[in-house]
């Protein structure tokens, strides 16, 4: 990978490898300059201050390929900076979006598995699901758009037609909105600042029924709240958050932990982790993801499977 993302003939770097195998070479390909297409959120949450330190030197651009991201990206560009006062990422809900705890409790994997809207691969809905997604996207948002966390909000919506959007100082709000297809923020990507012709339905507002927006309920959906305070302890507390979540999710689809085991270790990991949280270096990040993993682990192991009944 690292070969192929510092290729001469290479313009533009699509970074969609999962976890943190992808790590360097997309610091390489940006000390060299070129366009990062970035689909591994994973990457700027774990790595943010490394991967946008090394763009600054090489004058690369980084241009996200998440929809609410590209959403983002669309609304603010040409728009100055100081004028942001907040982003708005919106989220479906995931499948358990009108569950109550009692019911999520006993979610199995098939049901975690039936997003409403997007057609994504496992861990990924999984995530959805508990919201720890949005919370990772939150992360994200902070390092693309140079974000405190509490300048980046998080809606429901159900409809996935509003895909984000910003709110100017002005009280300005700039959304941006399509079908709900990847091909869209993939397309922007890679052919900015001009637009691909795609052959994609189009979007007939007048034609739907209502349109929905509502705050996420944070007791149901703890996982995003432990994203916010990762966001805010910075260092590798970000690395800790994704790697456990990482451990976490592979054992839920491998039927050894129950849904609402997901979040409580990641919350054990995170709370048991010693303070403070350095991050001077990238081998102290990938030394904290190892860690985590491995305390995630520990925990799972230490848990009763969840009854199959």
């Amino acid at each position: 990978m690292l070969a192929a993302a510092c290729l001469e003939t290479a313009d533009i770097v699509l970074a969609a490898a999962s976890g943190v195998s992808s790590i360097r070479p997309v610091i390489a390909a940006a000390e060299r300059g070129k366009r990062i297409a970035l689909a591994n959120k994973e990457l700027l949450v774990m790595a943010g201050k490394f991967v946008t330190a090394a763009a600054r030197r090489g004058g690369a651009a980084i241009l996200p390929v998440d929809s609410e991201h590209s959403a983002v990206f669309q609304a603010i560009e040409g728009h100055r900076r100081e004028d942001v006062r907040r982003v708005i990422l919106t989220a479906s809900g995931g499948p358990f979006r009108n569950h109550s705890l009692e019911r999520m409790r006993t979610a199995t994997v098939e049901e975690a598995l039936g997003h409403p809207t997007w057609r994504m691969g496992a861990k990924i809905t999984v995530d959805s699901a508990t919201m720890m997604n949005k919370g990772l996207e939150v992360i994200e948002a902070t390092w693309l758009f140079g974000l405190s966390p509490s300048r980046v909000d998080v809606l429901i919506h159900p409809q996935s037609v509003v895909h984000s959007m910003v709110e100017f100082c002005d009280g300005s709000v700039l959304a941006q909105m399509g079908v709900a297809d990847m091909r869209i923020p993939i397309g922007y990507a890679l052919s900015y600042p001009q637009r691909l012709p795609l052959e994609l339905p189009r979007l007939r507002p007048h034609r739907m029924e209502k349109w929905e927006f509502e705050v996420p309920d944070r007791r149901r959906f703890p996982a995003l709240s432990l994203a916010y305070a990762a966001a805010e302890t910075g260092g590798t507390a970000p690395a800790v958050l994704n790697g456990a979540n990482e451990e976490a999710v592979r054992a839920f689809l491998a039927g050894r932990i129950g849904f609402p085991d997901i979040v409580r270790v990641v919350g054990g990991v995170l709370g048991a982790w010693p303070h403070p949280f350095p991050a001077r270096k990238l081998t102290e990040v990938l030394a904290a993801d190892a860690l985590a993993r491995r305390e995630a682990r520990n925990r799972i192991s230490r848990r009763r499977r969840p009854d199959p009944s």
